[in-house]
């Protein structure tokens, strides 16, 4: 793919024609997802749109000023959800919406935004959501929405693995501060006190990649979140063995993570601790498990893979969006 930037617009130019697509993102945002779109790209005609704090608080005004939306297929939003949830109004009023999201999963989790993102669709019934969740996707089907299913990935250019001894044993990279995050921190504090864990974070991109592999068992604990956050899929393609809180059954098959071939998953800190046992007596075993785990991530999870999966997911027919009220005909006539 070959990007062309400019005052926040990116053109796109893939091998994929065909579909046209305005993708909507953050222009300030702490991930690096470039390879992301890089990777939807690749499968479309896409033009990529980097919006800022103020162009997000306004898409009304934006739109207004920089988009036809008759030249496209459809309209992709990868924008904050504080933001769209303030302009639903607006938003009702956009043809061929697509929601890409990878923070539904608050839905379901007590925090800020429980029950928010249920209400916010919908105000937006005939809106496609991408979620990143296989069970949150279900969840959100059964309350009647177009939900489906792309998980969160990893930047195959930035992580890879390294010859590098892995002379860290036990660890954990990445934020515990938020609210959200709670359950994470109080499960690692918990581990820290009967195992020699550690607990840090790292700059982006070099220094992420160079921590992650000198470490051999990583440490995931997305408690009560209900899905896998993008570090496990970091983790693996990084040649980890990735010790996962267990998100279940069904979310497991489908990411096809397999207990004690590709993964380990645990419950609690005492059946972490007999895994742990098990791997540390058998080091050919952990070597298999984090060979496979790599090879999977490699194969699944890399940004170029989840591109195309989003790609495929924007495909099928929209439903049919309900006509515009006579308010909000008159709201676009005179642009307010």
């Amino acid at each position: 793919v070959v990007l062309f930037r400019c005052a926040g617009v990116v053109l796109a130019f893939g091998k994929g024609r065909g579909m046209r697509v305005l993708f909507l993102v953050q222009k300030e945002q702490r991930a690096i997802l470039d390879r992301l779109y890089e990777g939807v790209a690749e499968h479309c005609e896409c033009d990529i749109r980097w919006l800022s704090s103020d162009e997000q608080r306004n898409l009304r005004g934006y739109f207004r000023r920089e988009v036809d939306v008759t030249r496209y297929d459809r309209i992709v939003f990868f924008l904050r959800f504080k933001q769209e949830i303030r302009q639903a109004g607006f938003i009702r009023t956009i043809p061929n919406l697509v929601i890409l999201e990878h923070d539904a999963y608050q839905n379901y989790i007590p925090c800020k935004y429980t029950g928010k993102f249920s209400a916010h669709y919908r105000r937006l019934p005939w809106a496609r959501v991408i979620s990143s969740g296989y069970m949150v996707t279900e969840r959100l089907r059964a309350e009647g929405f177009d939900a489906v299913f792309v998980p969160k990935g990893y930047d195959q250019a930035l992580l890879q693995p390294q010859e590098r001894e892995r002379d860290i044993e036990l660890a954990f990279v990445g934020s515990t501060n938020s609210v959200a995050y709670s359950g994470r921190k109080a499960l690692l504090d918990e581990l820290a006190q009967v195992e020699p864990l550690v607990v840090t974070r790292t700059k982006s991109g070099e220094e992420y990649c160079a921590t992650l592999n000198r470490i051999r068992f990583f440490v995931s604990a997305d408690v009560g979140m209900g899905e896998y956050m993008i570090k496990n899929f970091e983790a693996m393609a990084c040649g980890c063995v990735l010790l996962a809180f267990d998100q279940g059954a069904e979310e497991n098959a489908a990411l096809g993570f397999e207990e004690m071939v590709n993964v380990v998953f645990y419950k609690d800190i005492p059946q972490l601790q007999e895994k742990l046992a098990v791997l540390r007596s058998n080091p050919q075993l952990a070597a298999d498990i984090a060979r496979k785990g790599q090879d999977l991530a490699v194969s699944q999870f890399s940004f170029a893979r989840i591109g195309q999966r989003i790609v495929e997911a924007l495909e099928p027919p929209l439903r049919p969006r309900a006509p515009l009220s006579v308010l909000e005909r008159l709201r676009l006539k005179l642009g307010v």
